[in-house]
């Protein structure tokens, strides 16, 4: 990643987050990164899904279809559903108890290869759960793209779950090349 990234700063400008924050994991953390205040930005989510695209095709190019566990990676998933042309499928957290009681939503032939969508992974459970969903109706997952990897786990966890985990950022660089441009927001 280069210093000079501006996606990179424009993330830290905007949902960079200093304070005592429990994080989905249970750990806690003296920094946040809002994925809201990305992912609900077209300025930001644009080129977001530009960059997971090109990081499909390069990661995992024989992947057929992109999945976003919801609800924070459906919007990401839909931005590189856009620019790739790979349909996407959504992730549940659990089975809907009406209509169609589907737990993945989206069209999909058993056999197809994924590769999983994320917004910030810290230790990987959310998306250990989503590959878990995935291979139960048959798809074949081996890559995960997320926008920030902590570097807190996630990564190792889901090796051991034979998935690649390819950050866009990883927060260490993020963090270190654009706390300058950081701002704290409420």
């Amino acid at each position: 990643m280069s210093p000079d990234d501006p996606l990179a700063r424009a993330l830290v400008e905007h949902a960079y987050l200093e304070g005592d924050f429990v994080l989905r994991s249970g750990k806690r953390s003296r920094y946040y990164l809002d994925k809201y205040r990305f992912e609900t930005r077209p300025d930001l989510l644009r080129p977001l899904g530009e960059r997971i695209a090109a990081a499909v095709a390069e990661h995992a190019p024989d992947a057929t279809l992109l999945a976003g566990p919801e609800l924070g990676a459906v919007a990401l998933a839909a931005a590189a559903s856009l620019e790739s042309g790979l349909p996407f499928l959504i992730v549940r957290k659990a089975a809907k108890d009406y209509g169609t009681a589907n737990r993945i939503e989206g069209p999909f032939d058993e056999g197809a290869s994924v590769c999983l969508i994320e917004d910030v992974v810290t230790s990987g459970g959310a998306l250990l759960d989503s590959v878990s969903a995935l291979r139960e109706v048959g798809l074949t997952v081996h890559t995960a793209v997320c926008v920030v990897d902590r570097e807190e786990g996630g990564a190792d966890a889901l090796a051991r779950a034979a998935v690649r985990l390819r950050p866009i950022f990883r927060a260490g660089e993020l963090l270190a090349s654009t706390k300058s441009a950081a701002k704290p927001h409420g």
